[in-house]
């Protein structure tokens, strides 16, 4: 271990009064300021470091107010999860790689999350720490060690600890209308990347299964009428799915004990995109037509440009939107009573006037 600025006794006094005065009333006021105090003596100087044996240096430094700030800084002191640094630091230890002091250090979270922990064993993201990949994360790589905010108060976080290793993938989504209306405006109704990936059972997004079960994770918020009338976003977007051909096949596939490749089978992903869903109304009319178009291409060869108007895109038929297709079924919803009573009528007389008849 080195420290570049040496540590003095003023320098631990100042970081023992920081830690009682700054936290008195506040972060650290019911655990033990004077242990924090004797760790930030040395971890608040930004030069403290540790060589590690492959030849990079680790930084030590802590920042006092980050994690004064963080969710562990009111109820947690730093033995809590440095636990084998209760007494003093073990002379000359070190670790390979930093890669490996952070496996090492992985399984301390479970001491206080131990069912987040056990789902996150299920996830895509432990298949690859299993492994070996250097660059699969765990929880402290999204987020943080000593800085950790509340995932469930600032979601445009987790956005931007996805992007640490999905920057590609963050773009388009922060140029999609859902990711401006997060990163831009701040906006809490609108998904970020936990909301459809789940935060920790996180599912490999590439197999059908994921797929064929995407439209229920747009449904949550599309078929949410109190979410959707902020916008002026009908609900029916989602019940038109699940009724039209596509949406019964998704939902019969799916049901099915081994899913089966079918082309047939078009999820909301297919037509609105992944990451970068672009609203239909900024979009314009004739740009959201030939995406539609090539879309339906893609299953109906020969397909032309015309073709998704045979479609009655996730408008329920009116006066306003397919006109005739609306009155058919106003006619049918008339007559097909009026004949079924019609009928029931008709054996009844026929059976009094043969009752009457003997």
């Amino acid at each position: 271990m080195t420290r570049r600025s040496g540590a003095t006794t003023g320098g631990i006094a100042v970081a023992a009064a920081l830690a009682v005065g700054l936290l008195a009333g506040g972060a650290w006021a019911q655990q033990s300021p004077e242990s924090v105090a004797q760790c930030l003596g040395c971890h608040d100087d930004p030069q403290l470091s540790l060589t590690l044996k492959d030849g990079s240096v680790m930084s030590l430094h802590v920042n006092p107010q980050e994690f004064a700030r963080s969710v562990h800084g009111s109820q947690l002191v730093c033995t809590d999860c440095h636990a084998q640094y209760d007494q003093n630091h073990p002379s000359g230890a070190t670790f390979p790689t930093k890669r490996a002091y952070v496996i090492a250090a992985y399984e301390t979270c479970k001491k206080c999350h131990f069912d987040t922990y056990t789902r996150t064993l299920e996830s895509v993201h432990y298949e690859l720490v299993k492994g070996g990949l250097d660059s699969a994360p765990v929880c402290t790589n999204c987020h943080g060690a000593h800085n950790i905010q509340n995932p469930h108060e600032k979601r445009a976080m987790v956005s931007r600890s996805c992007a640490t290793c999905h920057q590609a993938v963050y773009e388009r989504y922060a140029r999609s209308v859902h990711g401006k209306a997060l990163v831009e405006e701040g906006n809490q109704d609108v998904p970020a990347c936990a909301d459809c990936h789940t935060h920790h059972q996180i599912e490999q997004p590439g197999t059908k299964r994921f797929r064929l079960g995407s439209p229920e994770i747009c449904i949550r918020c599309h078929g949410d009428e109190r979410r959707m009338a902020k916008y002026s976003i009908s609900t029916a977007v989602a019940q038109t799915y699940l009724s039209d051909f596509h949406g019964v096949t998704a939902s019969l596939t799916r049901a099915a004990a081994s899913p089966a490749s079918q082309r047939v089978v078009v999820t909301c992903v297919d037509c609105h995109g992944a990451h970068d869903m672009a609203s239909p109304r900024l979009k314009g009319h004739a740009a959201m037509k030939a995406t539609v178009a090539a879309t339906c291409a893609k299953c109906h060869e020969g397909a032309s440009p015309d073709f998704p108007a045979a479609w009655l895109s996730h408008y329920e038929p009116s006066l306003r939107h397919a006109p005739l297709v609306y009155l058919v079924g106003l006619f049918y919803k008339i007559f097909i009573p009026f004949v079924v009573i019609g009928l029931v009528l008709h054996l009844l007389l026929h059976l009094y006037r043969v009752s009457a008849g003997r």
